[in-house]
């Protein structure tokens, strides 16, 4: 017994001992297809042992994958269960593009957020892994018998207790120490304060993974526990792209430059700019208001303007220059009143 597990304690971890059939237990796995895996098989996830003291004694296994090797590349994607739809959507396409990446996407099996998880791995054929909080005979919520019974088919379904346990709230938590260790990282998506999720999260940083988040609205409480995380050690993640980033390898697995559209005029040399950006936004000018308004010689600006009049910002009308359609065509609008 651990030295930090009092007598009282240990007493009672002695009496529930003594009521176990470890024999019985593993017949009934065996029963359903499954198995136990414990510390020192080729299958236990060797990652599991970061937890310490905390590491399960083994797993109990449903499935055809190998538990260590899927564990390998593995995320967690879980938050809330009354999640709101966007949460769900996100979840879902988080996890469709994780498995399209090849990666595992772990999750409880909860309603909201997790069932949205498997569903979005499951929809793109990918890899998924159930961690429950029950007997792998048992399915909590009963509302996912259906979903759970796919995850065994297609994927893995794992917990750490025997046949036959029931759900507590003591074990949910106690599940999601599980969760943290097995994956490479937590992608939280949706989580108030008070919020399970955010324990998978805090067990993530103790172990030394990463963590991300989702953000949401401001005005949202189910977001709040997920902004508070971000406000810590969590990163901010809006797409399977960043999830990889952030769990992947570091300097190979970076995600894509986002940048807003580019426009033609953005190609432009500063010079030439400038003298577009002189014309007025209606009507003409003639070339020494125009090298006038953008600071240059006249010549320079004459120069300027016939090559935008080559590419077809600009167009001659006698002596006044005037912006055609595509040289108002930026983004940012044009100058000189509506």
């Amino acid at each position: 017994v651990p030295e930090w597990v009092g007598e009282r304690r240990a007493a009672g971890a002695r009496a529930r001992a003594a009521g176990y059939e470890p024999a019985a237990d593993l017949a009934r796995i065996e029963a359903l297809g499954g198995r136990f895996v414990c510390p020192g098989d080729h299958e236990w996830p060797q990652q599991l042992d970061d937890l310490g003291d905390a590491t399960p004694v083994g797993l109990y296994v449903r499935g055809r994958a190998d538990l260590r090797l899927w564990a390998l590349s593995s995320v967690a994607v879980v938050g809330a269960r009354a999640c709101t739809e966007y949460g769900a959507h996100v979840a879902a396409e988080l996890a469709a593009g994780l498995a399209r990446r090849g990666w595992v996407v772990v999750s409880g099996a909860a309603y909201g957020i997790d069932g949205a998880a498997h569903r979005g791995a499951l929809a793109a054929n990918g890899a998924t892994a159930g961690v429950l909080a029950c007997g792998l005979d048992r399915c909590y919520p009963p509302g996912h018998t259906e979903l759970v019974e796919r995850i065994a088919a297609q994927g893995l379904l794992v917990g750490e207790l025997a046949p036959g346990t029931h759900p507590t709230r003591g074990r949910f938590i106690l599940r999601n120490r599980v969760i943290a260790a097995l994956t490479r990282g937590t992608v939280v998506v949706e989580a108030e304060h008070r919020s399970g999720a955010l324990s998978t999260a805090r067990w993530a940083q103790r172990l030394g993974r990463v963590t991300g988040g989702v953000p949401g609205p401001v005005t949202s409480g189910l977001s709040a526990g997920v902004h508070e995380l971000l406000r810590g050690e969590g990163v901010v993640v809006t797409d399977a792209d960043d999830v990889v980033e952030l769990v992947g390898r570091i300097g190979a697995d970076l995600a894509p430059r986002r940048r807003g559209p580019v426009v033609g005029r953005d190609l432009l040399p500063t010079a030439t700019a400038r003298v577009l950006e002189a014309l007025p936004a209606r009507g003409g000018a003639d070339c020494v208001f125009i090298a006038r308004s953008s600071g240059t010689q006249r010549e320079e600006a004459l120069g300027r303007l016939y090559e935008l009049l080559s590419l077809g910002y600009v167009e001659r009308v006698g002596d006044q220059w005037r912006l055609t359609g595509v040289g108002r065509g930026h983004p940012i609008g044009w100058r000189g009143g509506p």
